[in-house]
């Protein structure tokens, strides 16, 4: 290479050095949350600010007859949507008669998904078809890994004021046990979030705002003993006793193993236009803190329907132990 060459060479690239980085398209290493939750990509911690905006966006509230619980947006097909809850939240619809409510206020028709077997454990899955609004389907994670100490979220509607309704509440804690077994239904992970009734069906979260299983049982249940496992044998009283005072919630991966043949919706009815919110209220965002609940709506009477969030039970004794 002759001088000149070389002269023209180091010209060129100071010119480069100094161009601004502008001009230098920078990606960011953000994901998308996934139309089709099916995902343990490992990602980055995300703060507890983020997890919560997540699982705002994915929890559903089902209403169930004169009942009613939580669900989980779990999948996206074309307009029609997924959702995955727990099968004691629709006992009380008696097979018909459910509906989702979304977070931004509206509420669809549902219908039951009876492809799937669940096989005992306490799943559910239902579907609804919006052509209007799009969704958010959750990103799921694995809980092979979980063990005990590890941070987890949970979310979802506890039931209150026949007023109101029941406001989504988010919650921290830590796994306290990973049983070996299930018990019956499909319970696996203790944890130490506050669960409250109606919560049934949201989810539980890690750090990277993946769900890693489904609320189900909170602590100290009233009536019965859940703590069972499926083939008979019971805990010792050490394991038990960490059951007992800890919220129960199913593997996510006990549902991806079931649900895996799952994959089109089927007998979804025609598009129906949603129950839309009378108004759309602002409302500052809530103090970081352990449990989060927003106020409940300032509605007329020709807003979102309320139902009635505790069943009528003929035998006190059959109440649900979640």
């Amino acid at each position: 290479m002759n001088l000149r060459s070389q002269i023209v060479l180091v010209c060129v690239g100071s010119f480069l050095i100094t161009l601004p980085t502008q001009l230098f398209p920078l990606y960011s290493s953000a994901q998308n949350l996934p139309v089709s939750g099916f995902t343990a990509q490992p990602s980055a911690p995300l703060l507890t600010a983020q997890v919560r905006q997540i699982a705002q966006s994915i929890t559903v509230k089902v209403l169930s007859g004169r009942s009613g619980g939580s669900g989980i947006v779990i999948q996206k097909q074309g307009s029609v949507y997924t959702v995955v809850t727990n099968q004691h939240v629709l006992t009380a619809g008696q097979g018909s008669g459910y509906q989702i409510q979304t977070n931004d206020g509206r509420t669809y028709p549902a219908e039951v998904v009876r492809t799937v077997s669940f096989e005992g454990n306490d799943l559910a899955l239902l579907q609804f078809r919006s052509t209007g609004a799009d969704y958010t389907v959750a990103s799921v994670g694995t809980s092979s890994a979980l063990k005990a100490g590890d941070e987890v979220f949970a979310a979802g509607f506890p039931f209150e004021s026949e007023q109101y309704g029941s406001a989504w509440t988010f919650t921290t804690g830590t796994v306290s046990l990973i049983s070996d077994r299930a018990i019956e239904g499909g319970y696996q992970i203790a944890y130490t979030n506050l669960v409250e009734k109606g919560m049934s069906g949201g989810p539980i979260l890690n750090r990277q705002g993946q769900v890693i299983g489904i609320n189900g049982m909170h602590a100290y249940p009233l009536w019965g003993d859940p703590y069972l496992f499926t083939d008979g044998s019971r805990p010792s009283a050490a394991m038990r006793e960490i059951m007992v005072r800890s919220s129960m919630g199913i593997a996510i991966d006990t549902f991806v193993q079931l649900a895996a043949g799952f994959s089109n919706p089927v007998g979804m009815p025609s598009a129906r236009a949603p129950i839309a919110p009378t108004e759309a209220i602002a409302r500052p965002e809530p103090p970081q803190g352990s449990v989060t609940t927003p106020q409940p709506p300032q509605g007329s009477p020709s807003a979102l329907p309320v139902i009635q969030e505790t069943p009528i039970l003929s035998n006190p004794g059959s109440e649900p132990l979640w």
